[in-house]
């Protein structure tokens, strides 16, 4: 039976990023006779503080104790055939517990998502960023035997530093995600947005298209934002709750539409259009921004919509606010496309191929 260290940042079923790209996945290759044990830097009170404001002794000392995970890690990557590696393995600016899993002369295999050569810090930690050293992300291309992509994207960009690529989306368990109609409001409609704190600048893009709607269809609708509880637009009169593993379904369901903007930039272009592809799993009709694997995921006017301007996302949203029937078409199509191209089922064998080659 192959032995697998997984090496990441979170806790299992707290990262949106490890769940979709990993987690969901484990209980299939599982069952194909490898095994698994998590090697993670935070725990519920570590990972608290350290996405919070302030709390400089805290996040030192959490900082600290991060090392000697990774240090723990060393002395035991005999016991394991393949060392898989999420988006990094440090929070320091350094490759070096990378390094020092491919001298193992074990297996490795690094997972990635998004442009994370680039510098996104989270709100509460922008001061931090001279820490990360994001460009570190090319010297981990090296060391590995196999690198998965999350969209082509990330593979051309990984490419030049590292032929042994695999290009795996995020995905969605359309088994757990899937339409509940009757959990949207019959007399107003819900406009929704879900996302984390540190991306809520990009709902934030809309505002002004949002206050246009909101002045022409009035108390027809209503806006919804999920993941930070304690976001308020006084404007909009946004209902914000938070995220949680066991309302997320619920919650997405009851969006009638539901929005994906994002910046045309490169950081947005490399992103896997998850929070697009919850949507459509559950059967809600989507307008994304036509930036990056948006554009592949979304064909437009036919399973969801792509906007770029003030003025195309107006329209759009308008129409569908309008259009019952062409929002109940649109969900349909977007499950659809999410079932036969982005889905757990349609994309575990190309998991498994990855490990087997490895193992």
């Amino acid at each position: 039976m192959p032995k697998v260290l997984l090496i990441c940042a979170h806790r299992p079923n707290r990262s949106p990023s490890q769940r979709y790209r990993f987690e969901q996945y484990l209980p299939f290759l599982e069952q194909q006779g490898f095994s698994f044990t998590f090697s993670y830097l935070l725990d519920q009170k570590d990972d608290r503080l350290f996405y919070s404001a302030g709390n400089f002794p805290a996040k030192v000392f959490i900082l600290l104790k991060s090392v000697f995970v990774r240090i723990k890690d060393l002395s035991r990557f005999k016991k394991f055939d393949i060392i898989f590696i999420q988006r990094e393995a440090s929070f320091l600016g350094s490759s070096f517990f990378e390094k020092r899993a491919f001298q193992s002369g074990k297996k490795v295999i690094f997972d990635f998502d998004d442009s994370i050569w680039l510098a996104d810090t989270s709100p509460g930690n922008q001061k931090w960023e001279f820490i990360k050293k994001p460009q570190k992300f090319f010297d981990n291309l090296k060391y590995a035997n196999r690198v998965i992509a999350g969209n082509a994207y990330l593979a051309d960009k990984a490419r030049p530093f590292n032929k042994n690529l695999f290009i795996i989306p995020t995905t969605i368990n359309t088994d757990l995600h899937f339409p509940k109609p009757e959990l949207r409001n019959k007399t107003v409609l819900t406009i929704g947005w879900s996302g984390s704190i540190s991306t809520v600048k990009h709902f934030e893009l809309l505002l002004p298209v949002l206050l246009k709607i909101k002045e022409k269809y009035a108390q027809k609708i209503k806006f919804k934002l999920v993941g930070d509880p304690h976001y308020k637009n006084d404007l909009l009169n946004v209902e914000s709750v938070p995220w949680t593993e066991k309302t997320e379904v619920d919650e997405l369901n009851s969006f009638d539409i539901g929005l994906m903007p994002l910046p045309d930039d490169d950081w947005a272009t490399g992103k896997c259009g998850l929070k697009g592809l919850s949507y459509m799993a559950c059967g809600v009709a989507t307008v994304m921004s036509a930036v990056g694997v948006n554009k592949e995921i979304v064909q437009h006017g036919v399973n969801g919509f792509l906007a770029n301007t003030e003025e195309e996302w107006f329209k759009t949203i308008s129409r569908l606010i309008e259009n019952k029937k062409l929002r109940e078409e649109m969900g349909e199509r977007g499950r659809e496309t999410v079932m036969k191209k982005y889905s757990v089922e349609a994309n575990k064998n190309k998991y498994l191929e990855v490990f087997h080659f490895a193992s």
